[in-house]
């Protein structure tokens, strides 16, 4: 069992990550099919995503894992592709989500 902060994204301080990220997405309740969609169908997959509290624990989890398919932390695979061919030299998505989060919570103080 994992402390409260991995536990309950809504407690969750904004330098922290969650672990057990997908029991927390918006899209815990959706049809998953409808986040394996293609064409002009994605850009409606892609509103489920929106103010989600844990997308970036799923975006950083895609991006990390290299999924082909389906919409993940607000983007498509196509979206997630350009992102990994514009940045190649990262290797943990994880980190550059969490600097970022660290950071953002250092200017909001």
């Amino acid at each position: 069992m994992g402390n409260i902060a991995t536990q309950t994204p809504m407690v969750v301080g904004a330098t922290t990550w969650t672990e057990d990220w997908a029991q927390y997405g918006q899209c815990r309740d959706a049809n998953p099919d409808a986040l394996f969609v293609q064409g002009a169908a994605q850009q409606e997959a892609k509103q489920l995503c929106v103010g989600c509290p844990v997308i970036a624990e799923c975006l950083a989890d895609a991006m990390d894992n290299q999924m082909e398919f389906g919409v993940w932390g607000g983007l498509t695979e196509r979206e997630r592709r350009a992102l990994l061919k514009r940045r190649p030299d990262i290797r943990s998505w994880r980190a550059v989500f969490t600097d970022a989060r660290v950071r953002e919570q250092s200017r909001a103080s």
